[in-house]
């Protein structure tokens, strides 16, 4: 009898916490490659890499890699240099300024003001306004832009370009015309291709002396110009590349979207002699704004890893006008300063948190509540 009550009990254990014992390999797997990397390169970050006799050293130095990144020898790499400010510098800098101050402002007036709340919108202002100056400022006459703001220009920039081209692209095959099919598969088909491949692609395309295009640029009378030698031109061909292989993903999501809108309101609106514009404004876009601003949002933490397409189509250059903050931490880790790559991590993954944390309170919460 008491095996049997055992039996009993134990199984009613099982019973109750089937729940947990279910998640464990799933909390075990997000541990072990996760959580535990995360924990490992953050001493790491704290600590200088040495190789030694028989294998290598970790000796804790604090917070001297991020100090060499921000105000020491990498300072230049990852921040850039500075230029002059002018009028325009100046006038965009109040701009953002007013509109950063107008948006707290708003916040504590009519929102619901928490200390989390508060703290968190004062953390990202701070922080947007620190980008912003920094961007104008390498930016402006006599400066050199650094891998934070290569990486800022991929991430709001391209995934702008991105969404632009994919909802134009989604309403135009979201309409009978002949053919919407074909330009369904053709537009998807760039979503396959892995980026190494895109690189590649666009470095043969791009090629002014030997590529498809050389003799129509020859026609022109340029021979000598190449764009990877002009720090904008191939900051441009990056983004070009990169716009080529994300589009489709906007592009597939919103098109999804748009055809799971209410028909009956879309043919209501028709009736009533309402315009295209009118109808995307006032039914349309109600629909998706929640998946669009999902989509925007899976996108831009996709964008601040940008890595492929800046290291084989351009190696960085010229100089560092291409190179984004992954790819510094990629060079720092191959030439073995294994400290300051993770540093470089850290400060990449404090960046498009707060950006991405920011987002979805500011555009994916509300554009949810919209839609209830």
């Amino acid at each position: 009898m008491p095996e049997a009550a055992d039996r009993r009990s134990w199984a009613e254990w099982l019973d109750g916490h089937s729940g947990r014992i279910m998640v464990l390999p799933a909390v075990i797997v997000l541990l072990c490659f996760a959580i535990f990397p995360l924990i490992i390169s953050a001493y790491l970050a704290l600590s200088r890499f040495a190789l030694a006799s028989g294998g290598f050293t970790l000796k804790f130095i604090g917070l001297l890699n991020f100090r060499k990144l921000l105000v020491g020898s990498q300072q230049y790499h990852l921040l850039g240099k500075f230029g002059t400010f002018g009028f325009v510098q100046s006038a965009l800098l109040a701009l953002i300024a007013a509109g950063l101050f107008f948006l707290l402002a708003r916040y504590l007036q009519h929102g619901r003001p928490t200390i989390a709340g508060v703290v968190g919108r004062l953390l990202a202002t701070a922080m947007a306004m620190g980008l912003a100056v920094l961007a104008l400022a390498t930016m402006a006459p006599g400066g050199v832009p650094g891998t934070v703001v290569n990486t800022l220009l991929y991430v709001f920039v391209g995934v702008s370009v991105q969404f632009a081209l994919g909802l134009g692209l989604a309403l135009l095959c979201g309409q009978p015309i002949r053919g919407r099919n074909f330009f369904r598969v053709l537009f998807f088909i760039p979503l396959m291709v892995t980026p190494v491949g895109i690189a590649y692609t666009f470095r043969m395309l791009a090629d002014m002396q030997k590529g498809p295009f050389a003799p129509l640029v020859r026609a022109f009378g340029i021979s000598e110009w190449s764009w990877a030698t002009e720090a904008w031109s191939a900051r441009l061909m990056v983004l070009v590349g990169d716009t080529w292989q994300w589009t489709p993903f906007m592009f597939i999501v919103l098109l999804a979207a748009i055809e799971n809108q209410p028909r009956d309101q879309v043919e209501a609106a028709r009736l009533d002699g309402a315009n295209g514009f009118q109808i995307f404004r006032d039914i349309t876009w109600p629909a998706i704004a929640p998946i669009a601003a999902t989509v925007v949002l899976i996108r831009l933490i996709e964008a601040f890893k940008i890595i492929d397409l800046p290291n084989v189509l351009t190696g960085g250059g010229p100089g560092l006008a291409t190179e984004s903050m992954t790819l510094h931490s990629f060079i720092s880790w191959r030439t073995q300063d294994l400290g300051g790559s993770a540093a470089i991590g850290y400060m990449l993954l404090f960046i498009s948190t707060i950006v991405c944390v920011s987002f979805f309170n500011f555009v994916v919460r509300p554009a949810r509540r919209f839609e209830a």
